[in-house]
């Protein structure tokens, strides 16, 4: 047996730490006393020290470095890509959200097949190049999209081999069989073993709502966009997840407020963006920024994208057809209709002034597919009345105080 001989690896132009100077062992790292080069001690050197560094830097739940340490290890990965447009960049968890039956399913599919195919959409953006999309439907059959994409059922679109689609399979919902404790767990691990199977680096989600129920409560958003982060971060994701909103008043801008669950779906996203209906052409809609971290904000209220759904053939889609202003695409209502309802509000408040906003909204409302964005309005007049109200009062108090007085 051969006796280990003491090495000194450190001279004055290759110097390392004296700790690790005297306690290295070749022969524990794989290294022959007869074969050890200086670079090769170097190397073994590096990476102790990494793990070292990595050692002090894991706080619990947090890694803490210096800013100059986190900025050179964030130069060394890529610069995020568009996926589409400044909307949605490589990387991000973004958000498409709208009412029901605008389009954001026949977007979604639109910007996944642009994807796979590496090929822009008219009129938008695209620097990632082509690569597998992973579909998560839990809105359409299998006969429902076959429809979207083909003419009367023949004739099918032909897609590219990297867009996967995945949707519930009914004869293996049963969790426990499965050894879930819960549906939701069995579903989220069928997720990531789909992800790993297809070795997608593209998520799209159509729609959030039915990975965690009544998304527009907080303790419902909170867990769900902690768990869509987080299965970003394991994977390396881009995640475009889409959301309904609730019925909106159509005279008034889309904003973050619209969205179900707007405080925690918004602030734990990396950007989303809204589609929104022309008020005039219902075939006409609009796309707007509603937060960015990749970019600034550009296709805001000034400079919305308009385009309008089309079905060239055997694919439906939005086709662009250039930019304007949101103001254009909104419901205007006259003064003579505001003074109406102003006036009817006022008579139903008269007679019965313990009304509930919601119990105006319910007499006065003649169209109940617009009943929420009516009552948004008849809660703004009430507002409106009250204040005035209150205002008048306290004027006449100070009137009756002065008199008083004199």
């Amino acid at each position: 047996m051969n006796e280990r001989k003491d090495i000194k690896i450190g001279t004055e132009k290759d110097t390392v730490s004296d700790e690790l100077k005297f306690n290295f062992i070749p022969e524990k790292y794989g290294i022959g006393v007869e074969e050890i080069t200086v670079e090769e001690i170097k190397t073994k050197v590096k990476q102790l020290e990494k793990r070292a560094n990595e050692a002090n830097e894991s706080k619990g739940l947090f890694l803490v470095k210096t800013a100059n340490r986190w900025i050179k290890e964030a130069k060394a990965r890529p610069i995020p890509r568009m996926l589409f447009s400044e909307f949605w960049y490589e990387g991000e968890l973004c958000i498409l959200f709208s009412d029901t039956n605008l389009g954001k399913s026949i977007l979604a599919v639109q910007i996944g097949n642009s994807i796979t195919r590496n090929e822009q959409i008219k009129g938008f953006k695209m620097e990632a190049p082509g690569q597998p999309v992973l579909y998560f439907d839990f809105e359409l059959s299998d006969k429902q999209f076959e429809a979207r994409y083909s003419i009367n059922y023949e004739q099918q679109y032909t897609w590219n081999e990297n867009f996967y689609r995945a949707e519930i399979n009914p004869e293996e919902a049963d969790y426990k069989e499965h050894g879930f404790k819960t549906f939701e767990q069995f579903l989220y691990a069928s997720m990531e073993h789909s992800i790993t199977e297809t070795q997608a680096k593209i998520l799209i989600i159509d729609n959030i709502t039915y990975l965690k129920d009544e998304t527009e409560k907080a303790k419902s958003a909170l867990p769900l966009m902690k768990y869509l982060q987080g299965l970003k971060k394991k994977f390396g994701l881009s995640i475009l997840a889409l959301a309904h909103t609730p019925k909106r008043d159509l005279s008034k801008p889309i904003s973050r407020n619209d969205l179900q669950g707007s405080k925690m779906l918004i602030n734990f996203c990396d950007s989303a963006f809204a589609i929104g209906e022309n008020s005039r052409d219902k075939n006409i809609r609009y796309l707007k920024q509603i937060k960015a971290r990749n970019t600034e904000i550009i296709y805001d209220t000034e400079n919305v994208c308009t385009c309008q759904i089309t079905k060239p053939d055997n694919f439906l889609m939005f086709e662009f057809l250039g930019f304007g202003k949101e103001r254009d695409h909104l419901k205007q209502i006259s003064e003579s209709e505001k003074t109406e309802l102003e006036n009817n509000i006022k008579e139903l408040l008269q007679t019965e002034p313990t009304l509930t906003a919601y119990a105006v909204a319910k007499k006065l409302c003649s169209d109940e597919t617009n009943f929420n964005s009516f009552k948004v309005k008849v809660s703004r007049i009430m507002n409106k009345i009250s204040n005035t109200s209150n205002t008048s009062n306290n004027v006449t108090n100070v009137t009756n105080v002065t008199n008083v007085k004199k």
